[in-house]
């Protein structure tokens, strides 16, 4: 597994620049970090009294990475989930919060254990996690990245203002769906047709 400071910087990489979307739920955000964030971190990046949308304009990928490790990997104690789920799971949780370890505890339940989704990495969860890693680690990688693919369907679904994040406007799979995608092994990954058929009840 890489380094977990190189999977914080490869999803700074993904997250990209400044962007204020205005049917994005958590508004102005640069490189993945919320002004939601930077407000409850207390970080005034201006120095001008005030934690606005000019500091998140002032966020460096420096200091995104940081808060990536500090609030959304090493606060919830991802450092302590087997290494191959990882990358999956922190890169996740920077998207979507504590539905990451929600989604993993319900791919666990499923498998046939006994846990509350709760989004809290308990001595439950983990152990259930080892052991399901320890049968087969690629397995268990590969039902949580169609788990999530599978929620962020859902959530555009349910939201049409969100479907622009899993279809392009030509069609194809958008940004939720190929970061899920990213984490799976490629005969797992959708065709165009499959993608374009599970969208249809959109149009």
């Amino acid at each position: 597994m890489p380094d977990v400071r190189q999977i914080a910087e490869e999803i700074v990489a993904r997250e990209g620049g400044y962007v204020n979307d205005p049917s994005d739920p958590g508004g102005a955000t640069n490189h993945g970090v919320t002004l939601g964030t930077l407000r409850a971190l207390g970080r005034d990046l201006t120095g001008d009294g005030h934690v606005d949308v000019a500091d998140v304009r002032a966020i460096t990928d420096r200091e995104a990475v940081d808060i990536f490790l500090t609030q959304y990997f090493d606060r919830p104690g991802l450092g302590r989930l087997p290494d191959a789920l990882q990358p999956s799971v922190f890169d996740m949780y920077v998207n979507a919060g504590i539905m990451a370890v929600k989604l993993l505890q319900r791919v666990l339940k499923a498998a046939g254990y006994a846990l509350a989704d709760d989004g809290a990495i308990g001595p439950q969860t983990l152990a259930a996690a080892r052991t399901e890693a320890a049968k087969d680690a690629e397995a268990l990688v590969d039902r949580y990245g169609v788990a999530r693919r599978d929620f962020y369907y859902s959530l555009a679904d349910a939201r049409p203002a969100s479907r622009k994040y899993a279809r392009r406007k030509d069609g194809g799979k958008g940004g939720w769906i190929t970061r899920a995608e990213a984490f799976i092994s490629p005969a797992l990954r959708l065709t165009d047709a499959q993608h374009q058929a599970r969208v249809a009840a959109w149009n």
